[in-house]
């Protein structure tokens, strides 16, 4: 087990194995001193992370899931150049379907004409992905592949972990790109706490917020 420095984070780290790949996880994160708890607090502010729902939450107009992807993404590249603009370059996605790996591929594409930025991918659990469809499974794996640092945050499934994933990602960051219509759920939650942590909050979905 080694150890290596990524977002003034020292992070120790093991190595995962599947059939075609290989990938570092990361297993404990401490501060070295006090000087690198200050530069955590520097390079907090200069993380973001996503929250959103799973495609089938995801409508807009009753429009079918291709459109509304198209449309997702487009409103994503937005806030992403809004936050890069800012000063924010490293990105934590949830990697659940729908909204988290479509922030991811945009992360992705925007990475390729700015090596500044950063995709982190926080995992909820080791085979998270293994009930989706191939199709699925391959552009989870696609992405992990990318990413520049790969996050497991629970050993295993627990009924909690999502919630877990949620507050780890929050924890880390000064902004959340959010696409949330008003339906309750995990996205609500995420942004709910948010909030209450003073962590700001951009929804590219604020036009679409189903009535109260």
């Amino acid at each position: 087990m080694r150890y290596k420095r990524i977002s003034s984070l020292y992070l120790y780290y093991t190595t995962y194995r599947t059939k075609n790949q290989v990938f570092s996880f990361e297993i404990y994160e401490f501060f070295m001193n006090e000087g690198d708890k200050m530069a955590e607090i520097d390079a907090k502010n200069k993380r973001c992370c996503f929250t959103g729902h799973r495609p089938e939450k995801l409508f807009l107009e009753n429009d079918g899931i291709e459109t509304v992807e198209k449309e997702i993404k487009s409103r994503l590249r937005i806030a992403v150049r809004d936050a890069v603009e800012d000063g924010l370059t490293t990105f934590i996605t949830g990697m659940a379907r729908g909204l988290d790996l479509w922030a991811a591929d945009v992360v992705l594409e925007e990475k390729e004409n700015n090596p500044d930025i950063k995709l982190i991918c926080a995992v909820p659990f080791e085979g998270f992905e293994k009930r989706w469809n191939i199709k699925e499974q391959m552009h989870y794996q696609e992405i992990l592949k990318n990413a520049d640092f790969v996050k497991i945050v629970c050993e295993h499934y627990t009924k909690s972990c999502f919630q877990v994933r949620n507050v780890y990602m929050v924890d880390r960051v000064s902004r959340v790109i959010a696409a949330f219509n008003g339906t309750p759920g995990g996205t609500r939650n995420t942004i709910m706490y948010a909030k209450k942590c003073g962590v700001f909050v951009v929804n590219i979905l604020e036009d679409q917020l189903l009535p109260k």
